[in-house]
Parts: structure tokens; C-alpha cells; sequence
């Protein structure tokens, strides 16, 4: 592994690191609450030190908004390399700036912000093209280099394989190059309107758009958790003229026929590729991989996994392929960390199949776009996927209810003691307790 990861640095080059996930506490002891890891399913909320100004570019915010996104359910479980007992978690938040450091001159104390899950310097050859995710001098990860050949940004609270940057599941957090990774929020957008410009709307928004959706196509769309449902629409808006969605999760398939689209129950349709070739003959134009399916659906796959011999499992890639067009295309912006068996590549070759690693998104490419052509025009309203709204000590256990999917649990925003009331219309605060049972 160590020859591995020399040569992937070499094949690199050299290229520094400027910003550092070193930890600099506020003077005076001041405490924190905040969600750390401590092993698979073992999640709690600790008092941590507050976190002050580290480098010149730094902002702190006070958080008012957070929540758990469906890939933290890989870092619940484990399933992550690189985590570390005491790493606190959470890549989606929002907040109002509390501090900034001496270079910072674009953002203000008192301000609203949104941070993107990934930290851009803003300098990079990437960055000067709005492609966050690829910034090349944020992520010290020397195991990155070695599994991937290159690192991504870093991200906050996704261990230390994406940098190990404490993440926003807590009441404050350190933003590093806090200049060029918030984005402030007009007063009239609400916070629940706002908060997932961080991570699921530009994630979804960026599958739709790296994929190549075109007026007309049928796109199926695999997983309709937030981001599967969040891309759904995004393709109806782009012209789509049908979207089939796959799931077995009642409350999903529910909402995605509310908003518009077919769907396939695959626990009463076994093969997803024969369904598809039913109701749509000839197969899609485009299919979306936005799945969250952790658990593998043959034995083979189950054996292989757990003797790790893979890290995650081809079932899906393969209906994709299978489920498209010759010249058909497949976006994959599921999260897929590392090695699977039994891929059909020979499909993927013989039908001349596009198929598109949508990689983790470029927030900063999309998020006005978003914000200022969707939202507030009223074209795209990210509430619809609300669920739920608790408290930051309920974190725990909100973990182990998503992790379940009861309740119907799926997007709740977790409020801090500097939150807004809950906004017209949008869930208001509940305990998990009460609906987890």
C-alpha cells in the first residue's frame, strides 16, 4: 500500500496542502455540543472545545442549521476508511458568521452563509474552472492517492480520508478559506430553503446536468431517497418527458409519485431490467445511479462482502446498463467508495454505453444557479423533501432512526440553540422518540 501511495504522489507531483484540519480551540475552555464517532453505530454527542480562527482565510459559524445526509450512513456503519474515535461529523450546514480571520474581507460577522460540503481553495487549476470538488490542494490524504491515483477537496466531517476537517454536525464549526466556501443567503430565503444547497440540491442538480438530460428523454432514476427525488425533478425541469423511479421504500415511492414519476417497487419487481423493458420498450435514454443500497440483493455479492472482497456491490451499475439504450447514458453520483466484482463490462462496451462518473458534486458550479434561477423564483422549492425537524440532542438517536428508515424518516433539519423558529409551512420541532416507535 505504501508503494501504491508513492507512486500515486509521484504520478501527481507536487502539490502543497493549504489549509490543515489542525484543531485550535477558543481561549477561555468555552464547550460546544457536537456528534462525534467513536465506532460503527456508536455515535454520540460530546462537549467539544469551540473552535477558533486556525489559518488567515478561516470563518467560524455559529450553526444554524444541520442534518444528516444519506452517505454519513456509510461513516455510521464503518464503512469508511480513515475514521478516527472523537472525529466529529456532518458535511450539510448553515449558519451566521461568529468570527473571521485577518484575510477575510468578503464576508461579514452578523452574515447568513451556506457552506459547500467540500473546501475549495479557489486558486487551483479546478477551481478557477468552479469544479469545488476537484480542488487539488485542500485533501492531504495520502490513502486517496493510492486507491484513486489523485485526491478529491477536502470535505468536512467525512474522515481523515477526505482531509479529517471536524465536521457541521455541531453548534459551531471552523470553515477553512471561509472566502470562497459560503455563500450568503438573501433574508427572504429561509433557512430550510437554503440549508441543502450545501450538498443534495448541487448534488442532484449536477447528476442531472453531467449526465446530459435532454428534453424528451426517459430517465429512470435509481434511489429516491432526497437526492434520487431531488434529481427527478431536476430532470422533469430540464424535459424529461417520463421518469420511472426504483426503490422498495413505501413513504419513497409514495413521494416520487406525487411529484410526478413512474416508479418500480424492486421488492415485488425482482428483475429490474425486464420491468423497464415493459413499460419502457427499447429501455431509457438516461438512468441515474442516486442509490444508497448498502445491502447487497445475491448471496454472491453478500459472501464477497462480507469476507471484503469488495467494498460495494455491481447490482446496480449492471441494471443501468442493462436498462439504457445502445448510445445510452448512465450518471452515477451515487457513493461508491471503492472495488466491486462482476461487472458488466461487456455490456458497457457492446452497447457503446456513456457511462458517466458524475463524481462528488461541484457545489460552487451550481449553487447561484440554484439559488437565484430555481428557489427563489419559486421554480424549485426543497422543502418537499422535508420529513422532520428535532433538536441537536436528539443526534443519536436521529442517527439510528435514519439508519432504519422509520418514522418515514428521511430530510429533517437539526436546529441548534442559534436556529430560526421553523418557517411557514415547513415540519416543526419533534422528538424521535415520538415517531421512532
Amino acid at each position: 500500500m505504501q508503494a501504491a501511495s508513492n507512486a500515486a504522489q509521484n504520478a501527481m507531483g507536487a502539490i502543497p496542502t493549504v489549509v490543515h484540519p489542525e484543531f485550535k480551540a477558543r481561549p477561555g475552555g468555552e464547550t460546544m455540543k457536537a456528534l462525534a464517532w467513536f465506532g460503527p453505530q456508536d455515535v454520540r454527542l460530546i462537549d467539544a472545545p469551540i473552535p477558533d480562527i486556525t489559518e488567515p482565510d478561516d470563518v467560524i459559524l455559529k450553526v444554524t442549521g444541520t442534518t444528516i445526509c444519506g452517505s454519513d450512513l456509510h461513516l455510521y456503519h464503518g464503512e469508511i476508511v480513515a475514521l478516527q474515535k472523537g472525529d466529529i461529523l456532518g458535511h450539510e450546514f448553515m449558519g451566521i458568521v461568529d468570527k473571521v480571520g485577518p484575510n477575510v474581507t468578503n464576508i461579514k460577522v452578523g452574515q447568513r452563509v451556506v457552506a459547500s460540503f467540500q473546501i475549495a481553495c479557489g486558486d487551483c487549476e479546478y477551481c478557477k474552472q468552479k469544479l469545488s470538488s476537484f480542488c487539488d490542494r485542500t485533501n492531504p490524504s495520502s490513502l486517496q492517492n493510492a486507491m484513486y491515483g489523485h485526491r478529491d477537496a477536502g470535505f468536512f466531517g467525512y474522515s481523515h480520508f477526505t482531509g479529517g476537517f471536524a465536521g457541521g454536525q455541531a453548534e459551531y464549526v471552523r470553515v477553512p478559506k471561509g472566502n470562497v466556501n459560503l455563500l450568503p443567503i438573501p433574508d427572504e430565503v429561509p433557512d430550510e430553503k437554503a440549508l441543502y444547497l450545501s450538498d443534495v440540491l448541487s448534488t442532484a442538480y449536477h447528476c442531472v446536468m453531467d449526465t446530459g438530460v435532454k428534453p424528451g428523454d426517459v430517465v429512470g432514476v435509481w434511489g429516491l431517497g432526497p437526492i434520487g427525488l431531488c434529481a427527478a425533478k431536476f430532470a422533469k425541469l430540464k424535459g424529461a418527458s417520463r421518469v420511472i423511479g426504483i426503490d422498495r421504500v413505501p413513504e419513497r415511492l409514495k413521494k416520487a409519485q406525487e411529484n410526478g414519476c413512474e416508479v418500480i417497487d424492486f421488492s415485488q419487481h425482482k428483475d429490474v431490467v425486464k420491468r423497464i423493458q415493459e413499460i419502457a420498450p427499447g429501455g431509457l435514454d438516461v438512468a441515474l445511479d442516486c442509490g444508497s443500497f448498502h445491502q447487497p440483493k445475491t448471496l454472491l455479492h453478500k459472501v464477497e462482502k462480507a469476507l471484503m472482497l469488495e467494498t460495494d456491490v455491481s447490482e446496480i451499475p449492471n441494471e443501468t446498463i442493462m436498462s439504457v439504450k445502445k448510445g445510452g447514458r448512465v450518471g452515477v453520483i451515487a457513493a461508491y467508495a471503492g472495488y466491486t466484482n462482476h461487472f458488466n463490462i461487456g455490456a458497457l462496451m457492446e452497447k457503446g454505453v456513456r457511462y458517466i462518473g458524475n463524481g462528488q458534486a461541484p457545489v460552487h458550479k451550481y449553487w447561484e444557479e440554484i439559488l437565484y434561477d430555481l428557489i427563489i423564483p419559486g421554480k424549485f422549492d426543497p422543502t418537499f423533501m422535508l420529513t422532520h425537524r428535532v433538536d441537536i440532542e436528539d443526534f443519536p438517536k436521529l442517527y439510528q432512526a435514519f439508519d432504519k428508515r422509520v418514522g418515514g424518516v428521511e430530510k429533517v433539519f437539526v436546529q441548534t440553540k442559534f436556529s430560526n423558529p421553523p418557517s411557514p409551512g415547513c415540519s416543526t420541532l419533534s422528538k424521535v422518540d415520538d415517531w421512532a416507535h
